[in-house]
């Protein structure tokens, strides 16, 4: 019984830490322009979360205004948008990631997070997006400015195509609602 009670206990403190963060923000991640990686499981963890790939030279370009609104007005209440800039679709962000980050915050004011350049498709698609897309059903983004809304429990809890904008009454009301939930226990 001894013997049990301690492989019970043991798989507890070593399995505790890994169950604490979803498998979805099991990723690591550089800051826009930066060097050193962040563990979105440490950064993120218990938020709601709007991450979106984003292009600097698409015609959805100007919704970086609205998600800095979205990010601004909500990250009191746990809430935040990370961008993931991608050249994946006509090759609309072919810039450095330090010319990616002047042009968002000089054109846009963007403050909220943005994160290295990523491939967001199909095959090429980092893990953090191979997890986006499987966890809605396969639905990889189709364009810039696809968002992915995730629950504080780290699990999907929609897809939007990039026409919707970020100041969309369906996309706001799932926000406030994702935001009013806590995560199981």
């Amino acid at each position: 019984m001894r013997r049990i009670l301690t492989v019970f206990l043991l798989s507890l403190v070593t399995s505790g830490p890994a169950l604490a963060c979803s498998e979805l923000l099991n990723a690591e991640y550089r800051p826009l322009a930066g060097k050193e990686k962040v563990s979105l499981c440490k950064q993120y963890d218990g938020k709601v979360l709007l991450i979106v790939n984003t292009a600097s030279k698409c015609g959805f370009t100007p919704q970086y205004e609205g998600l800095e609104k979205l990010h601004a007005k909500y990250a009191g209440k746990g809430f935040a948008v990370l961008g993931f800039p991608s050249n994946d679709f006509m090759q609309q962000e072919p810039g450095s990631e330090q010319e990616i980050q002047a042009f968002c915050t000089l054109t846009y004011g963007v403050k909220f997070p943005m994160f290295e350049k990523v491939h967001v498709t199909k095959a090429d698609a980092t893990p953090l997006y191979q997890r986006l897309a499987a966890a809605s059903g396969e639905r990889y983004p189709s364009w810039n400015f696809y968002k992915y809304l995730v629950g504080r429990d780290g699990k999907v809890v929609g897809d939007f195509s990039s026409k919707v904008k970020p100041d969309d009454a369906e996309l706001v009301a799932a926000i406030e609602k994702a935001i009013a939930q806590t995560p199981a226990q």
